[in-house]
């Protein structure tokens, strides 16, 4: 009987957050797509504060999906639900960036785990990296397999992909001197790499010209044995897309100022 009564209220707090949601075709999803326990957790999240109304899907992936959502907060207006899907993400490909993370020792194999790891390996890496000075969206909260950070965008209107944006000689030249500080403070100060950077990864802020780095849940740590390789290849990505807009590049070059001042002190595990 106690069972049934939870079960009941459980029920009452997922269809009070369904009620919540701003059109029919967003209730649709979250019905077709996501889990009581994923909605359970946004019911919650959604008291302490951080969502009052949640809004439509702006990007989609494999993984996750991105939703905009208004908070509650005084402190917090706009807020971005990166919300990864259990039953769907591709976890083995997840693995690699995991299991050779200390922060993450002892992490089951399960496709749950694995995602539920990931999302707070996503949080503690943005944090890091907000802390190091790189321009990120900052992170909030976790919970279960959500993510709630800042919107980087205007009336639920998020910034271009660097990808989109066409620049002028000078702009690209300014957001390329900015980009190869951030992967110098990712680097020597957060001790990560972000092993997935380009022109897909990065925001553009366009009131400032300035660019943001986004979806780092496969962020490693300097000491990852496979940290070097993804540094050359975040490094490769980024000359690429400049050498096409004429800037002039060279990988060793910023790999060298990358490292400079690469600090000896051991990784630190937040």
């Amino acid at each position: 009987m106690a069972s049934d009564k939870k079960l009941s209220r459980m029920d009452e707090k997922v269809d009070e957050f369904r009620m919540r949601l701003k059109d029919s075709d967003l209730k649709q999803v979250f019905d077709d797509v996501f889990d009581t326990a994923t909605l359970m957790a946004l019911y919650d999240l959604s008291k302490k504060g951080y969502i009052d109304a949640l809004g439509g899907c702006f990007s989609t992936g494999k993984e996750a999906n991105l939703f905009h959502a208004i908070a509650k907060k005084d402190d917090i207006s706009e807020v971005a639900v990166k919300i990864y899907m259990i039953s769907t993400a591709n976890f083995n490909s997840m693995k690699d960036y995991i299991l050779g993370d200390p922060r993450f020792q002892g992490i089951r194999h399960a496709r749950k785990d694995i995602i539920l790891a990931w999302t707070k390996k996503e949080f503690k890496n943005l944090k890091r990296a907000e802390e190091a000075g790189v321009r990120v969206p900052k992170p909030y909260i976790t919970q279960r397999n959500i993510l709630l950070m800042e919107f980087i965008g205007n009336d639920g209107v998020p910034m271009p992909q660097l990808k989109d944006v066409k620049l002028t000689t000078e702009e690209a030249s300014h957001i390329f001197n900015l980009l190869v500080d951030y992967m110098n403070r990712l680097y020597s100060k957060a001790k990560l790499v972000h092993a997935d950077l380009s022109e897909y990864n990065i925001l553009v802020d366009m009131n400032k010209m300035e660019p943001v780095i986004i979806d780092m849940g496969q962020s490693v740590l300097t000491s990852h044995f496979n940290a070097e390789t993804y540094l050359r290849r975040d490094v490769a990505n980024i000359a690429r897309f400049f050498g096409k807009l004429n800037i002039p590049v060279n990988e060793d070059d910023i790999i060298s100022i990358i490292k400079k001042n690469k600090e000896e002190d051991n990784d630190r595990a937040y």
